[in-house]
């Protein structure tokens, strides 16, 4: 099932699936634990995020041909970073460039697949993993890279946390319908220019891996949102680099999924 969270014309909003010509049917109850399709349809006038995540978690170097591209050994373990939670945007949302990324280009983009987890994960074992997904969507792991390699005192948070750095959407995709998330293509296009196009069978660490290893003595909440790394042809590895700037328009397309796109703008001094 495509699920999608929405605003509709009278300005509240709905939780609902079957989208097409511009309105969805509405689901009632908790999409956590049980709902149901009332079958009756709302106008969507606005596609918001899929969810509301209790946290932002994301995996850092984790597909083969991206290490190699970076010059980087692979992890023996995934590297672990964090989104605030004011990051998060939805589709065809704005992505605002801070007025300290302006002078020296520095906004990257990263395609990547995104799990949401659906109930309490506490030490889960890999092969029970997937178990405790709610869906699987589309995600860009929006990177201020000066910020991350130099301003951060070794830390990659502030450089990926800025407002509007975690687009998401435009729906997820439940399990049932998206069996196997390591085999599926990505791809993530500028201005209509391919720039990465991959398969996440190019992981280091798979989806069930990397549940697992988050959940170690840590409880994974309802509505955690867990991005699952970026594979080769990011723009600061690019030779001239490629940095977001104002007027781009950026795809994040995943196979199964659909296609999210954002809009380039400078943020309000």
């Amino acid at each position: 099932m495509q699920i999608l969270r929405f605003e509709s014309d009278d300005n509240k909003i709905y939780t609902g699936c079957d989208f097409e010509d511009d309105s969805a049917s509405i689901l009632e109850g908790d999409i956590y634990t049980d709902f149901s399709n009332t079958g009756k349809r709302k106008s969507v006038k606005k596609i918001l995020t899929p969810i509301l995540p209790s946290v932002i978690f994301c995996i850092g170097l984790n597909y083969r041909l991206h290490a190699k591209e970076t010059g980087k050994e692979l992890p023996k373990y995934p590297v672990v970073f964090m989104k605030n939670l004011s990051a998060a945007a939805a589709h065809l949302d704005e992505i605002k460039i801070p007025p300290s990324c302006v002078k020296i280009p520095e906004v990257d983009y990263e395609v990547e697949l995104a799990v949401i987890i659906k109930k309490k994960a506490k030490n889960v074992l890999p092969e029970n993993a997937l178990d405790y997904v709610l869906g699987y969507t589309c995600a860009n792991d929006i990177s201020a890279r000066r910020w991350q390699m130099h301003a951060g005192g070794g830390q990659w948070i502030k450089g990926k946390s800025f407002d509007t750095f975690c687009p998401f959407g435009p729906w997820m995709v439940t399990p049932d319908e998206l069996t196997d998330p390591n085999n599926l293509d990505i791809e993530c296009v500028l201005n209509g220019n391919t720039m990465q196009k991959s398969n996440t069978n190019d992981m280091i660490f798979s989806v069930p891996q990397i549940i697992s290893y988050l959940s170690e003595s840590v409880t994974l909440l309802p509505g955690t949102l867990i991005l699952t790394g970026t594979p080769s042809g990011v723009g600061f590895a690019r030779k001239p680099p490629v940095y977001l700037s104002p007027g781009d328009v950026l795809e994040t397309k995943v196979d199964k999924i659909g296609v999210l796109k954002n809009y380039v703008t400078l943020e309000e001094a």
